[in-house]
């Protein structure tokens, strides 16, 4: 039976909506400096970025042959988000037709959110910065709830968050993290391949790839339109 709630659709945001490299390497580079190892070129560092900051410190600190223990990397992940805090819409940019596309979806009776392993706090400033805070019924990130992607419960969670039901949703990201939480939580899930994957994204499965975000709606509104069981319930 359908459910009396309107469908979601769910957005990661580093690498789907947004082009947050520049100043997510731009920080990177900050804290190389500060440690006086060099910095990391931005084509270098496109695919170091969709596994969190922690992840891209420790990489930025390994191609500069360097090891952190874990509480210096601690150090330097706090004095990363507080640097990425205040240049965090520098030079990001939404990726062409994400406005249209979202548009068309709300048109359409769907629920937006977003779905983020960045902090809460960074993701909605920067969605903010980017004008689309109003698109969004939820905004969660990676400390919103006790577990982040690619643990499912981020994305129903976020999906319950902006008054849908689980059930009823698709996942729309760029990465591993994205597409494996989507498929643990029996949404289907559209990828975008111009993100931050480390491998092809066609490789891991997704329900759909598109190119532009002018095929997203459709591509969406088809997904919704079949009942599809959901695979994981919230512990």
């Amino acid at each position: 039976m359908r459910s009396p709630l309107p469908p979601t659709v769910v957005f990661d945001l580093d690498g789907t909506l947004a082009d947050t490299a520049p100043d997510l390497v731009a920080t990177l580079n900050a804290i190389l400096a500060r440690e006086g190892l060099p910095g990391v070129a931005a084509g270098e560092a496109h695919d170091m970025i969709g596994a969190g900051a922690k992840a891209l410190i420790q990489r930025g600190f390994a191609l500069a042959g360097q090891e952190l223990a874990p509480a210096r990397l601690d150090a330097l992940y706090d004095a990363f988000l507080a640097h990425y805090a205040e240049h965090l819409c520098e030079e990001t940019a939404l990726y062409p037709g994400v406005a249209a596309a979202l548009d068309h979806l709300a048109a359409a009776g769907c629920l937006l959110a977003v779905c983020t392993n960045k902090v809460e706090a960074h993701a909605v400033s920067l969605i903010e910065a980017l004008g689309l805070r109003d698109r969004f019924a939820a905004i969660c990130g990676r400390d919103t709830f006790p577990m982040c992607k690619p643990d499912p419960r981020h994305i129903l969670l976020t999906v319950e968050r902006a008054g849908g039901d689980p059930h009823h949703a698709v996942m729309v990201g760029d990465s591993r993290s994205d597409i494996a939480a989507a498929q643990a939580a029996g949404l289907p899930v559209v990828a975008v391949p111009f993100g931050y994957s480390d491998v092809p994204v066609e490789t891991l499965g997704p329900d759909v790839v598109i190119h532009h975000f002018d095929e997203l709606a459709d591509v969406v509104l088809a997904l919704l339109a079949p009942e599809r069981p959901r695979l994981a319930a919230i512990a």
